[in-house]
């Protein structure tokens, strides 16, 4: 999606993932503030690890130059929702890992590098931590996810060298009908089978499409910014008030639990880590930078979600 030809004097900006559950948005939410946006794909001829995994960052042969892009949001990658085999490790971490060293050899051989990349990362850098509180300061956790997202953010130390400004959007749940995990509950929820999930302690960091998107708007414009930030609501919830909140907004009721050990079973590490995993963490960088969240509190977050059903 490219912007009108009146605007097209605003910075361009570049984004991988464009047709996914963030991107889409993204784009969408870009293109009507004036920005120019390239969406950058996967080029099927080129393995992760070239320069050319990318394409759409550079003009292809007999093409004129394509002026390169001012600001860069990385939001490809392969879910998690999925029973880890080992195969599907491999998949996962290709597509993160790989896929951004891959970016980011491209980008250092633009000229101007671009003034700022926001790459997305993920709260489960932290590991399950229980009830303790974490920011953006916390140390690493433990487990596939943790190490994965460390080795995410990684890679983009050479653009950080080069004097580009890197931000890392460590997403929690991204609310929404559409996809992602609230559109995977909405059935059972809908049909009364919905609850509460092992204990249902655990914290659920979450946010609504729309301020994930203008997170990623506002941390674009926000020059003194870098480095990990977390892009979740300032109010976390546990999971059984989660699922006692989405039932109550359904007007369903919320009577039935799934025991962990089922989910294990299932799922195996992917449960452990994910879905029974405690992420208890607050946004520090967005608040002390003055964004505001529309919708802080989870009721009125799905509320609005359900009942408008758009990204707006």
């Amino acid at each position: 999606m490219i912007a009108d030809e009146k605007c097209s004097h605003l910075p361009g900006v570049a984004v991988t993932g464009s047709s996914g559950l963030i991107g889409s948005a993204l784009v969408a939410a870009l293109s009507k503030r004036g920005f120019e946006v390239t969406c950058l794909k996967r080029n099927p001829e080129a393995r992760p690890g070239d320069p050319a995994f990318w394409s759409g960052i550079t003009a292809g042969p007999g093409q004129p130059p394509r002026p390169a892009p001012r600001a860069v949001v990385h939001l490809a990658a392969e879910t998690i929702a999925q029973r880890w085999t080992p195969a599907a490790r491999e998949r996962i971490r290709r597509s993160r890992v790989e896929g951004s060293r891959s970016l980011v050899e491209s980008l250092l051989r633009l000229q101007p590098l671009p003034r700022v990349v926001i790459s997305a990362s993920a709260t489960g850098i932290h590991g399950n931590r229980g009830d303790e509180m974490l920011d953006e300061w916390s140390s690493k956790g433990e487990g596939f996810l943790a190490n994965l997202a460390q080795e995410w953010e990684d890679a983009f130390a050479p653009l950080t060298q080069a004097g580009v400004r890197v931000v890392f959007a460590r997403f929690g749940i991204v609310l929404s009908p559409h996809g992602g995990a609230l559109a995977k509950m909405l059935l059972p929820f809908r049909l009364g089978l919905g609850g509460k999930l092992g204990s249902g302690r655990m914290f659920w960091s979450w946010i609504s499409l729309p301020d994930a998107v203008s997170a990623l708007c506002f941390l674009l414009e926000k020059e003194d910014v870098t480095g990990p930030v977390n892009v979740v609501s300032p109010f976390p919830v546990r999971q059984h008030e989660f699922a006692q909140t989405l039932a109550s907004v359904l007007k369903r009721p919320c009577i039935l639990s799934t025991p962990g050990w089922v989910l294990n079973l299932a799922m195996g590490d992917m449960a452990r880590e994910a879905l029974l995993a405690s992420f208890n963490v607050q946004p520090r960088k967005l608040l002390q930078s003055g964004f505001q969240f529309r919708h802080p509190r989870l009721h009125d977050a799905l509320q609005h979600i359900l009942s408008k059903g758009s990204p707006s």
